[in-house]
């Protein structure tokens, strides 16, 4: 583990404003025209800062809506912050399996603008094209729209542009739990065997046993605000009281 951050955050936060429309009828509506629905502000993700340094695995746990997926898509640039900022160093790559891709278009179009994105070049991705169809198990499937791949076909197609691509900051979320016990297992394999040397990689997991056998690091969140960050014995602690 390096000592130089991959990821610096300071003061971030972020906050949606989301329109409560109880207008759900043309008599409704009728009768309040001068009555615009209401808004509602959801603070996802409180004021928090953190620095990850170079090849950690870093654990991101936390009940469903305590904001640790806004957490991952605000550190790796998907959603803006509404405050502070973030420092990174070195290419990132958010997989949360399936999205990202285009569903109109084929498993070839899709890997190349997905490698593409990564800062891969046309020869590079060339000589990676073949792994990435072979690891995804799509051979007989490679000028077909995705829209018409089963959603395991989607998970591996997406898993398998991240092996192979790479970036240096990985931003995993529930990549474990998707597809068919096979490929869950071939995943886990991957990423044991070789795909976490050296880049640092930040994991949002309802799985306890991935986030004890690979985190160095583990922050706890709860209601959009960050409780703990340290120990990972002692963040899943936290968690699993909040969960009795």
């Amino acid at each position: 583990m390096g000592n130089q951050p991959a990821l610096v955050a300071k003061n971030i936060s972020k906050t949606f404003v989301i329109s409560e429309d109880s207008h759900n009828t043309v008599k409704h509506r009728l009768f309040n025209l001068f009555n615009p629905p209401r808004s509602k502000r959801i603070e996802a993700v409180k004021p928090l800062s953190l620095e990850i340094n170079q090849g950690e695995c870093i654990g991101l746990v936390g009940r469903n809506g305590s904001g640790k997926s806004t957490l991952l898509r605000v550190l790796a640039n998907v959603f803006t912050t509404d405050t502070g900022y973030i420092t990174t160093h070195g290419s990132t790559l958010l997989l949360n399996l399936g999205v990202g891709l285009s569903h109109e278009l084929t498993a070839r179009e899709n890997i190349y603008i997905s490698a593409s994105v990564l800062g891969l070049k046309i020869k590079e991705i060339d000589k990676i094209f073949d792994s990435i169809v072979e690891f995804a198990e799509i051979n007989d499937f490679v000028d077909t729209k995705i829209k018409y791949f089963s959603s395991g076909m989607v998970a591996r197609l997406g898993f398998a542009v991240a092996v192979n691509a790479g970036a240096d900051i990985m931003f995993l979320d529930e990549i474990f739990a998707v597809g068919d016990l096979k490929f869950q297992e071939k995943a886990v394999k991957v990423f044991e065997s070789n795909w976490i040397q050296g880049k640092t990689v930040v994991i949002v997991s309802h799985s306890m046993k991935i986030i004890q056998d690979y985190c160095t690091r583990t922050a706890y969140m709860k209601s959009g605000s960050l409780l703990y960050f340290g120990d990972t014995s002692k963040a899943i602690e936290m968690y699993m009281e909040d969960n009795q």
